[in-house]
């Protein structure tokens, strides 16, 4: 067999030699408040949802004081008394588009009653 060969330790290099650890860019500071401006957030207003909630619960009390409803049965009527609103609204630009007029006005026409009223409910109508 071959005789080994010694191995040598290896040569340290000088310090100055070294690779310096790349230098970190420095991070984006936080902005600081500035002075006067330490109040909190404003939070977002709410958007107002009109409903009719209020007005189906004071008939409600009226007719019968000590029955209660429930919230599933309240959107319920409130979205009822949204599509009677529409089919109002849409009855009447109808009646007023027949009349050729701009606006539909209630007072002392009898096609109030095709709106969807009953005649005896229309007060305008001299019927």
């Amino acid at each position: 067999m071959a005789p080994k060969a010694e191995k040598k330790p290896a040569e340290k290099k000088p310090a100055a030699a070294e690779k310096a650890p790349a230098e970190k860019k420095p991070r984006a500071e936080k902005k600081l408040p500035k002075e006067g401006a330490t109040e909190k957030k404003k939070k977002k207003a709410k958007k107002n949802v009109e409903t009719y909630k209020i007005y189906i619960f004071k008939v409600l009390k009226q007719v019968h004081p000590d029955i209660g409803i429930s919230s599933k049965a309240m959107g319920i009527m409130n979205s009822f008394i949204n599509d009677i609103f529409e089919k109002l609204a849409q009855e009447s630009s109808r009646l007023a588009r027949y009349n050729k007029k701009p606006y539909y006005h209630v007072s002392g026409d009898p096609d109030c009653c095709q709106i969807g009223f009953a005649w005896r409910t229309c007060q305008a109508c001299s019927l």
